[in-house]
């Protein structure tokens, strides 16, 4: 599949563990800036916690939206925390956040412009179904 090249791009992040931490995924959507979309797919992370799985899903979206060409990005993510973090409203505690907040923080700085939105669990339900389809395949087989 060939990917056209976007300068705008929505990038809908969602990361999950069962357990907590377990098993996790992440689940990565790209749409253009019409919300038409580009892309999706899911990555197995091996045995984290949520919260390091969203921010792994961020990672991975941001790097993927990087090589289709993207200098403007909005994300939308259902975790409060993480969003909140990268908007600068909380402080990141957890040293194993931490890492990955300054990974997440120095793709971002690639971008003309970047925007991370909280949306709520039902408005990014194509990613959780990335998530879940994922964990699925590697839990259930």
């Amino acid at each position: 599949m060939r990917i056209m090249l976007q300068e705008k791009v929505k990038l809908y992040t969602d990361g999950g563990a069962r357990g907590n931490p377990g098993p996790a995924a992440a689940g990565v959507v790209i749409k253009d800036s019409i919300g038409d979309l580009i892309e999706s797919f899911g990555e197995f992370l091996g045995e984290i916690t949520n919260n390091q799985a969203e921010y792994q899903a961020l990672i991975l979206g941001l790097e993927h939206v990087k090589k289709i060409g993207a200098k403007e990005v909005e994300v939308f993510m259902d975790s409060e925390l993480i969003v909140n973090q990268l908007n600068r409203k909380f402080k990141v505690k957890n040293k194993d956040l931490a890492s990955l907040f300054v990974k997440a923080w120095n793709l971002s700085l690639g971008f003309k412009k970047i925007t991370y939105q909280h949306i709520r669990r039902e408005q990014n339900k194509a990613a959780d179904a990335e998530v879940n389809r994922v964990l699925d395949e590697h839990i259930n087989f």
